[in-house]
C-alpha cells in the first residue's frame, strides 16, 4: 500500500491570505464556519495545543517578537481549529510563538484562520511548521522527523522531498537520536553543535567525549579525530600480543638485570627492526640510566 503524502501543508493553508474581510469574532459568538478566511479572534479564547511538539520557547526571542508586534502587529495569521469539546474556544494548530509574544505585547485580538481539522492533521501540521522554523535546534528537528515517520508512515525520502531538505540531512539528524539524553541536552542548550554531536554517534562513550569537547573547545574536525581515536584504542587493546620467542625473553631478562630497570623488546615478526623500551619510575632512575647510556 502506498504511503500517503504530507497532506495539506502550511503553504497550502496559509498562502495568499487576504486581509480580514469579516467583522471580528465577538467574545460570546460561536466560531465561524471552518472554511472562513482570516479574521480576528479574542486572544483569551485561544488555547495552546497540549500535543505541540515544540516545548521550549526562547524568552529573549519572544520579547523581540513582542516588540515587533507592538510596532507592526501580527502579520501572519494563526491557524486555529474549534477547541474539542468547547466550541466557544479555539485551539492553536500553528502559531503558538506568535500567540505567546502577543500576550507579552498586551494584544487582545489576533488575526487567525479557522479550519476544521482532526487530531492527526493538527499534529502533522504542527510538526511540519516546527521543522520549517529556522531557529529549531537539531534535536527538536530530528524529533519532528521521527514523529512524522513513526506516526504517519513517511519515509526519509518523502520527508526530504516535501520539506526541501536533502536525504542525507534528514538521515544525519535522525542518527543524533541514538545519542544518550545528556548529550542531546548539550545540543539543545547550544553547548554542542549538530556537527559535534554527529561525530560522537558511533563513539563508545559519547557522554564522556562530549565533556572533553566542551572543556577543550574542540572543532568538529578535532571531535571527529577524538572519536576515531577513542574507537580505535579499545580495538587495539583487544588484540592479543603475539608470543615472544625464548631468545627475546632471555635478552629482556638480561637487560633488565643489568640496568635494574624494566626492559621490553618489541620485535616485528618477519622484519629486522623493532623497539626497546626502558621504564623508569623515579627521576633518580632516569639520571642513572642517562649515565649508563652516556658511558
Amino acid at each position: 500500500m502506498e504511503k500517503k503524502g504530507l497532506g495539506r501543508g502550511l503553504s497550502a493553508l496559509l498562502a495568499d491570505i487576504s486581509p480580514p474581510a469579516e467583522p471580528p469574532v465577538a467574545a460570546d459568538d460561536r466560531p465561524a464556519a471552518p472554511t472562513s478566511p482570516a479574521r480576528t479572534v479574542p486572544i483569551d479564547r485561544i488555547r495552546p495545543n497540549p500535543d505541540q511538539p515544540r516545548r521550549s520557547f526562547d524568552e529573549k526571542e519572544l520579547n523581540e517578537l513582542a516588540a515587533s508586534i507592538r510596532e507592526r502587529g501580527v502579520i501572519q495569521p494563526l491557524l486555529l481549529r474549534p477547541y474539542p469539546g468547547s466550541p466557544q474556544e479555539f485551539q492553536i494548530v500553528a502559531g503558538e510563538r506568535r500567540w505567546r509574544a502577543a500576550q507579552i505585547a498586551n494584544i487582545h485580538d489576533l488575526p487567525a484562520i479557522v479550519r476544521d481539522l482532526n487530531d492527526t492533521e493538527v499534529l502533522e501540521l504542527a510538526i511540519i511548521e516546527n521543522i520549517q522554523r529556522a531557529d529549531l535546534n537539531a534535536v527538536e528537528e530530528a524529533l519532528g522527523y521521527r514523529q512524522l515517520m513513526d506516526r504517519f508512515g513517511h519515509t526519509q525520502e518523502r520527508l526530504a522531498e516535501a520539506l526541501g531538505k536533502s536525504r542525507s540531512h534528514v538521515a544525519n539528524l535522525l542518527r543524533l537520536l541514538t545519542l544518550p539524553e545528556p548529550v542531546l541536552d548539550l545540543v539543545r542548550n547550544g553547548q554542542l553543535s549538530a556537527g559535534h554531536a554527529r561525530a560522537l554517534v558511533t563513539a563508545q562513550d559519547p557522554e564522556g567525549l562530549a565533556k572533553q569537547v566542551i572543556a577543550r573547545d574542540l572543532s568538529v574536525r578535532q571531535t571527529e579525530a577524538l572519536a576515531r581515536a577513542a574507537t580505535e584504542r579499545p580495538a587495539a587493546q583487544r588484540r592479543a600480543p603475539e608470543a615472544k620467542d625464548a631468545d627475546t625473553r632471555a635478552l629482556e631478562s638480561d637487560l633488565t638485570a643489568n640496568l635494574r630497570l624494566k626492559v621490553t623488546i618489541e620485535h616485528k615478526p618477519g622484519t629486522s627492526d623493532g623497539e626497546v623500551r626502558i621504564r623508569y619510575q623515579t627521576l633518580e632512575e632516569l639520571d642513572r640510566l642517562c649515565q649508563v647510556l652516556s658511558g
